[in-house]
């Protein structure tokens, strides 16, 4: 049997165990949130010996040559020493700028220890208490002084249990900073955009929409946001601010029981139209189904899912 080492604890593992879950089982402290490799909550180093990794394409190669894996995706094949993510020595001190409630949405704006390089999209994974949640940043790389973050405390859970407790100059820390599928192309100047977002599916979306209209976006832009009530259109406000000052710029505001009504009546402008959507999986694949129908060409729709959380202390 091979044997896993967590600093001066060292315990025998069955060959091929799941790396997270033989962590968990010992009584180490991992976070996790997603368990299929999206959330990258469960970082741990490789301080000696290699696990089977099964997706060794989701961190970087500068990630990987300092020996950091994702638990979740690895399996003990030899002895292994490992370190979990420490947010105290690994990560990015931040403090807690302001907080404001929209209904049951959290805005968090944060100010990193020191300025970090990020663009419209981007994720983040925050730290706070001991539990670890990958968010979108909903802030504007260059132009917003602060990292904004939406968290949606309409369910309970380990760390929105936490977030509803912050208070201005609070301390949290930021994990590993990350790409997501959601991004804005130069590319697409002259061509129609379609934001698509459920809940607060809305966070990326609003960073991109800023970062588009500041590329000067020359095409149509429709943004749609999809809510189980009229408080959920959270940045509603400010959206209808955004598109009086941009005429080419239309804001839809749908309830959840009105989704397949506003579906059915979206037809494409052009066969040129890139959509971009993210939310909940269930209304995401509903989005994505109607555009294909409608016609997209599928190299055209980018997607984020917001998996929900495994609920872990």
């Amino acid at each position: 049997m091979p044997e896993l080492r967590v600093g001066a604890r060292h315990w025998p593992v069955a060959t091929d165990s799941n790396l997270l879950d033989a962590l968990l089982a010992a009584g180490i402290s991992v976070p996790y949130s997603c368990r299929a490799g999206h959330c990258h909550a469960c970082l741990v180093r490789c301080l000696h010996g290699q696990p089977a990794d099964a997706r060794p394409d989701v961190l970087s190669t500068a990630q990987r040559a300092e020996g950091w894996r994702l638990a979740c995706q690895c399996r003990v094949i030899e002895d292994l020493h490992v370190a979990p993510f420490d947010p105290n020595g690994d990560g990015v001190p931040a403090q807690v700028a302001e907080v404001q409630w929209f209904g049951e949405v959290l805005r968090v704006r944060l100010l990193p220890e020191r300025p970090l390089r990020y663009q419209a999209g981007q994720h983040a994974v925050l730290w706070l208490q001991g539990v670890a949640r990958p968010y979108s940043l909903a802030s504007l790389p260059g132009e917003d002084r602060y990292l904004e973050f939406h968290i949606d405390c309409r369910r309970e859970g380990a760390f929105s249990a936490r977030a509803r407790q912050l208070r201005c100059g609070d301390a949290i820390s930021l994990g590993e900073l990350r790409g997501g599928a959601l991004h804005y192309d130069p590319d697409w100047r002259d061509k129609p955009l379609w934001l698509l977002a459920a809940g607060t599916g809305l966070a990326p979306l609003w960073g991109i929409l800023r970062e588009a209209l500041r590329q000067g976006h020359a095409g149509p832009i429709r943004l749609l946001h999809v809510a189980h009530g009229a408080s959920g259109h959270y940045l509603a406000e400010a959206l209808n601010e955004l598109a009086r000052k941009h005429r080419s710029l239309r804001v839809e505001e749908v309830l959840a029981d009105e989704l397949q009504a506003a579906l059915a009546a979206l037809r494409l402008e052009s066969r040129q139209t890139v959509a971009l959507a993210c939310g909940a999986p269930a209304t995401v694949e509903q989005f994505a189904r109607r555009l294909f129908i409608a016609g997209l060409p599928r190299n055209q729709l980018y997607t984020d899912v917001f998996t929900p959380a495994e609920d872990t202390p």
